[in-house]
């Protein structure tokens, strides 16, 4: 990826974070549901030279940032877009939540799958597959296991965050939607992404940009 679109990304994450800012529904949601975009981002900037990703994985990225933000503005149980979906198809909850989860299996499988074929002498194939669909199920009961500190801590508090909408289920439900999001994430972009690994690994040898 030219450092020309990777600046525009990183514009645009930019932007929605200072929209988001202003005036939030629930200062401490938005607080915690930025601080992987906030410690994320400066990050893949800082690895950008030696150990640049392949396009798809930083349009992926951005997408998912976008999603965070989104949520963290509006909290996660009251985004429009989820709204209109619960009216439009006589939803029981605002799924925007649901699209989050589905988001934190779909786009992390890209990353893991990106580290684990660069770093490893994984290649593709049925273990890779595995490996990259565990990594994204570990990251899903991570995250879970993070909201239940933030309930411990902040309490009733954080009940914006957790975004549970009374569903006595919804943690399992979360780490299904990671599963689900993984395993199509693998299935629908595991050859485009071995393809922009390869050019990856060429343009890295020959000491040029990924475009």
């Amino acid at each position: 990826m030219k450092n020309g679109e990777r600046l525009a990304l990183l514009a645009g994450v930019a932007a929605l974070l200072i929209w988001s800012g202003i005036a939030p529904h629930d200062r401490l949601t938005w607080w915690l549901e930025v601080l992987p975009v906030l410690l994320g981002i400066p990050l893949l900037w800082i690895t950008a030279a030696r150990f640049p990703l392949t396009p798809l994985a930083y349009r992926l990225i951005f997408l998912h940032c976008v999603i965070l933000i989104v949520g963290g503005h509006y909290t996660y149980a009251r985004v429009p877009l989820g709204e209109w979906a619960r009216a439009a198809f006589d939803l029981a909850r605002n799924d925007y939540d649901r699209l989050g989860h589905v988001a934190q299996g779909f786009i992390p499988a890209i990353l893991a799958r990106e580290v684990l074929r660069r770093k490893t002498p994984l290649r593709p194939g049925g273990w890779l597959f595995f490996l990259t669909t565990s990594v994204c199920l570990a990251f899903s009961a991570g995250f879970e296991l993070f909201e239940w500190l933030a309930a411990s801590i902040f309490g009733q508090d954080a009940d914006a965050y957790l975004a549970t909408q009374g569903d006595q289920w919804d943690t399992q439900w979360d780490m299904l939607c990671a599963l689900c999001g993984a395993v199509a994430s693998q299935a629908l972009f595991g050859r485009m992404h071995d393809r922009q690994l390869a050019a990856v690994e060429a343009s890295t040898l020959e000491g040029r940009p990924v475009g």
